[in-house]
């Protein structure tokens, strides 16, 4: 079994074949966009066995949220594995070679929706955070968006021209908020969404821009719901705004179906009980470059110096004894000193694997990690400082 880059001359009829035979009917017209500029850019990972692909492994450069901070994600999408290979080792293979390069590429974190968490798991990855989606009658919306006089007249239809600013005003509605974990995608790509005018994909996608804010959704079921992929904005009248445009669906469609976070306004907005959480699908974690991961991650303004050991097989650059500081937002993961002039936290370390070391740089409580076996050691003054520092409720508004 040889995996290497899949090269911009592959054959899509394999490619699509193992699609098939691995998730079910795909549509290709709607893949192949989407995987094309993957390929070029080498970030797509294929296992032959002589001629024949036998599954396939690729990643998307995103950017996620943490306290308000872009940190540079690999977003892993499209594994993928033959029926009568699995069980070989030909998935831990793909991921083995796609999580080096994705390290050597810079990133310090790697996000992933699993099929099944137990491969995942075994090399690094923990679960983080969720998507949720909420489900409501439309003529809830209706009833709860009614925007202030002229504020229709700053939304607009972005295009492709417009794909940096889409990005930009996502962006600082997630950093106003602090918010953790969220994704943007690269500017090529939102670009590509926005190729047609009132779409921002190559499906029945549709968009809306504000100078803060930005609304896109879909139709589902022909029309008989509105689907909101997400509403993003830094303030009141622009989050009423945009809710009040997918709002007006509501002659037309019966339900709503939206994203949304567990602390996104829509709660505090609607005037009755009207929305239940319909799915909550969970999503991975995974540090590539724990010092690099830190140092990008936003903090809270509190202090903590806390000793670390840490046990990484696959990345062995991460393992070993560090000291973790946060120091007015700021966060330093640094080798652990030693001698009599080398100052460093006192007490014992707190013993993490990879999986527990992701666990808590979203937020699970030392605590949980201590029931689930993921933490050991440390004190009951680092666990809360810990805690403090790294406190968050994760999730995603985006699937991949």
């Amino acid at each position: 079994m040889i995996v290497r880059p899949l090269t911009q001359d592959f054959d899509w009829d394999q490619y699509f074949d193992l699609t098939n035979r691995a998730f079910g009917p795909a549509d290709q017209d709607m893949v192949q966009p989407s995987i094309e500029p993957v390929v070029a850019a080498g970030r797509c990972l294929a296992a032959f066995d002589g001629d024949r692909m036998a599954g396939t492994a690729l990643y998307h450069d995103m950017r996620q949220w943490w306290h308000g901070r872009a940190v540079p994600m690999a977003g892993v999408a499209g594994v993928k594995v033959a029926p009568e290979y699995r069980g070989q080792g030909v998935g831990r293979a793909l991921m083995t070679a796609l999580t080096e390069i994705m390290a050597e590429r810079g990133y310090p974190l790697s996000a992933l929706y699993p099929a099944t968490m137990t491969i995942y798991r075994s090399l690094g990855w923990e679960i983080a955070g969720h998507r949720h989606e909420a489900v409501l009658p439309s003529r809830a919306l209706s009833v709860m968006a009614r925007p202030q006089a002229g504020a229709a007249a700053r939304v607009r239809r972005p295009g492709p021209d417009d794909a940096a600013e889409v990005l930009d005003v996502i962006g600082r509605a997630h950093a106003d908020a602090r918010d953790c974990g969220p994704v943007t995608y690269d500017e090529p790509t939102v670009r590509r969404w926005l190729t047609h005018p009132g779409r921002y994909a190559d499906r029945d996608r549709y968009a809306y821009l504000a100078p803060d804010g930005f609304l896109g959704y879909r139709w589902q079921h022909g029309n008989d719901q509105i689907f909101i992929e997400r509403v993003v904005a830094s303030s009141a009248s622009t989050t009423r705004a945009l809710w009040a445009v997918a709002a007006s669906n509501s002659t037309v469609a019966e339900t709503a179906r939206a994203q949304v976070g567990p602390s996104d306004p829509l709660w505090w907005m609607l005037r009755e009980q009207d929305a239940n959480i319909a799915e909550r699908e969970s999503w991975m974690l995974r540090l590539l470059d724990a010092p690099a991961a830190i140092a990008a991650r936003g903090f809270p303004a509190a202090d903590l110096a806390v000793p670390l050991q840490v046990t990484d097989d696959l990345r062995p650059g991460n393992s070993g004894r560090w000291d973790l500081t946060v120091q007015a937002g700021e966060g330093r993961l640094s080798r652990r000193r030693t001698g009599p002039a080398a100052p460093s936290p006192a007490g014992p370390p707190l013993a993490l694997g990879a999986r527990g070391f992701a666990a808590l740089y979203a937020g699970t409580p030392v605590a949980t990690l201590r029931r689930a076996g993921l933490a050991e050691g440390g004190s009951p003054d680092a666990d809360a400082a810990l805690d403090g520092a790294f406190a968050a409720t994760p999730f995603m508004l985006d699937g991949f």
